[in-house]
């Protein structure tokens, strides 16, 4: 096919990492190498069963570098590495005259942007984020709504995000607040996105609660009062949802109303790659706001539970 692009991608062993696959596959494009450490990466086979695997960056790096010698240069780099290696794959990727596609969160560090903008000045490459809920029908729906509604309105928001995971996550890098950059990083990056690519920009962001296991806070954006709580701990799991046997709790209301958006999220990675093909997708800058809030998250101070508080948040016992 004439528009085909060549991708490679970093990280093929995550879960995440099947997503991207699948977009790729969908969107008509060929995957020509991968890299992972981890070798149990049979899945591949339903997607591109000729692709080259690598376990070493150093074999990786040079077959990259031979497929561009030989003709056969690689378009885009997809990123789905633990979250502290995103900058410096970035940088590969750049250095390698190749586009990035990056899951969240683009870095770990605000001026991790600035440092990697400069460099996508000097090779002339691009750097992608992956933001799919900005393109989730009932997110695009609410934002229509606040643009169309009251222009001095401020609404009334809690967000409350319970995944329940085992002990193994404290002993890989996701628990690690200097690999994963902790929950609000590594589970809520994209909630946080979400909410100030509708509400507008940070004016308060007050943390309450801060542990290696769950975290709330309150946020005050231009036109929304957001409390939040996030929590991998399955006993934050309100009683009625255990009692189904579900593991996972998500909220979102609005002045009082849920957000529903439960499902939806099946294509959203094959919309964002179609969007990224067609010169568009979300840059770095886009990410700029969601990083530094979840930064300033990982750094605060707790407050404990004061002022506006999640209701969740006030079952915690500090």
């Amino acid at each position: 096919m004439e528009n085909t692009k060549n991708f490679a991608i970093i990280g093929i062993s995550g879960y995440i990492a099947v997503r991207h696959l699948k977009a790729i596959k969908e969107t008509g494009n060929i995957l020509l190498a991968a890299l992972d450490k981890f070798d149990s990466v049979g899945f591949v086979d339903s997607y591109f069963p000729d692709l080259d695997f690598f376990v070493e960056f150093e074999r990786f790096d040079r077959h990259i570098d031979m497929l561009k010698r030989g003709g056969n240069k690689v378009d885009f780099v997809s990123i789905c590495s633990p979250n502290y290696l995103h900058d410096s794959h970035i940088r590969f990727a750049l250095r390698n005259d190749v586009d990035a596609i990056c899951e969240k969160p683009l870095v770990l560090n605000p001026w991790n942007i600035d440092a990697l903008q400069c460099l996508e000045k000097e090779t002339g490459r691009s750097v992608y984020n992956i933001l799919q809920l900005r393109l989730h029908p009932s997110i695009l729906a609410l934002k229509k709504r606040i643009e169309e509604g009251p222009a001095n309105k401020i609404y009334d928001i809690d967000l409350s995000y319970i995944t329940s995971r085992g002990n193994w996550y404290h002993f890989s890098w996701k628990g690690d607040v200097h690999k994963s950059g902790g929950i609000a990083t590594n589970i809520g990056i994209h909630f946080f996105d979400m909410l100030t690519w509708i509400f507008g920009q940070v004016k308060t962001n007050t943390v309450q609660i801060l542990k290696n296991d769950k975290a709330a806070g309150y946020l005050e954006l231009e036109k929304a009062r957001v409390r939040w709580f996030m929590s991998i701990d399955y006993n934050d799991v309100p009683q009625v949802y255990k009692d189904k046997g579900q593991r996972t709790f998500r909220s979102i209301t609005v002045d009082g109303d849920e957000l529903e958006f439960s499902s939806g999220f099946a294509d959203l990675h094959t919309q964002t790659y179609k969007s990224i093909l067609a010169g568009n997708g979300f840059g770095m800058e886009d990410a700029r706001t969601s990083i530094e809030t979840v930064f300033n998250i990982r750094n605060a101070t707790p407050v404990g539970l004061k002022g506006e508080i999640n209701p969740l948040a006030h079952l915690i016992k500090l």
